[in-house]
């Protein structure tokens, strides 16, 4: 195992998850309202907003080093007061090189240390919810990596606990794609370029697991990654900022290369997580969708999101950062400029922080919205096992090895 993986008890995880540069804000119907916003700076008395926010770093992997610890420590009225990872000397190491004054034997050492404000989870999905938990049950407010958790059960149990400590800020690092367009999208959409959505086509496919011979990776491995499959849930996470959110789902999830080298066990082994994905869907407002999401595909890579209107087409290429739309009457799709005033950008450390100081809520990523995707991710999981159509939300959450 790489470093930044951290072992329940006894101090080993990881944390490698993907992150890009983009903005917000997000439009989820589950996000909180500035009332609330208001309401909870009333209850805390705004006691940090004025003082240093202490952080804890649980599970440093490649992108927390490059991504958010640089991120944090660009933001004024930060410390970064410890890490734990997998072995201590990799906690050393990256104590040395972030100068950073203490490491952990394991991650409940860091969860207790009282002079922690706040925790950054890097890890596999395996361990989000555990230390999630112990966390805000700690005081402590929690920034955690994607995916959220391994299964909606999970997911549920954190959305219940961020509820149980509302002023406590509770946060997942977001998908970075679309959200240099977003806004302007939604602009679109409510300025009726759209007008009643018909259909949503979502493509995600690429050829990084075409070869038989590449290694299996954690997000192959039931046992880190769970329910989590391909880039299913980040797509659904950017589709839920300009689409409606499926009611209805009916899967077909293969393993098309079943077996691989696992380099944990030095042998071949079959592979945990599908690497081909298609899905029909049914979202609120009774419009109707399809997924098409690859990891073996040879050529050709792409990841777009086609809205399909009465009234127009918006088609949103998330690896460019490009927008083509046309209305009803017109024969072909034209670039559309994203307008400098609406476009996003990456901000999720200063979104973080913001929100701990009160001085905004959290849209990218909140627990809620982490709750829809996880829920369409084992929705997803369940249809293909069963082969039959699940409606969402779920009703229950007993069963998280379907």
């Amino acid at each position: 195992m790489p470093d930044g993986q951290i072992l329940q008890s006894e101090g080993s995880l990881n944390g490698d998850l993907s992150s890009v540069p983009g903005e917000m804000p997000a439009r989820s119907p589950f996000h909180l309202s500035r009332r609330h916003f208001a309401d909870r700076r009333e209850e805390t008395g705004g006691i940090m907003a004025q003082g240093q926010i202490r952080i804890g770093i649980v599970g440093a992997g490649q992108v927390v080093r490059a991504r958010h610890i640089p991120g944090f420590l660009k933001q004024p009225g930060v410390r970064l007061v410890g890490v734990c990872n997998r072995h201590r000397e990799s906690s050393a190491r990256v104590a040395r090189e972030f100068d950073i004054p203490r490491i952990y034997a394991n991650w409940e050492e860091l969860i207790s240390d009282p002079e922690i404000d706040a925790v950054l989870i890097g890890t596999w999905p395996y361990l989000h919810c555990s230390v999630t938990l112990a966390a805000l049950d700690a005081g402590k407010h929690v920034l955690t990596q994607a995916r959220m958790a391994m299964n909606a059960r999970e997911s549920q149990r954190m959305l219940e606990k961020s509820k149980e400590h509302p002023s406590l800020v509770a946060m997942i690092v977001p998908s970075p794609y679309g959200l240099t367009g977003e806004s302007f999208i939604r602009s679109l959409i409510d300025d009726g370029f759209l007008g009643e959505l018909r259909e949503l086509r979502v493509d995600s496919i690429n050829g990084e697991l075409a070869d038989p011979e590449t290694p299996m990776g954690w997000r192959q491995m039931t046992r880190y990654s769970g329910f989590n499959m391909l880039t299913l849930g980040i797509v659904y996470e950017t589709v839920l900022r300009v689409a409606p959110p499926a009611d209805r789902v009916l899967a077909y999830a293969s393993k098309l290369v079943e077996r691989r080298f696992d380099p944990e066990l030095g042998k071949l082994a079959r592979v945990g997580t599908p690497d081909s994905i298609q899905v029909l869907t049914t979202q609120e407002g009774g419009s109707v969708g399809v997924y098409r999401i690859s990891g073996v595909s040879w050529h050709d890579p792409t990841m777009t999101i086609t809205l399909v209107g009465s009234e127009g087409t918006i088609v949103y290429d998330l690896l460019q950062d490009e927008i083509r739309a046309a209305r009803s009457r017109e024969t072909d799709l034209k670039p559309l400029p994203i307008p400098a005033e609406s476009r996003g950008r990456w901000r999720v450390e200063e979104d973080f922080l913001a929100a701990i100081r009160e001085e905004r809520p959290v849209t990218h990523t909140d627990f809620a919205t982490g709750g829809l995707y996880m829920q369409f991710t084992e929705a997803v999981a369940r249809s293909s096992r069963h082969q039959v159509p699940v409606r969402l939300p779920l009703q229950e959450f007993s069963n998280p090895s379907l």
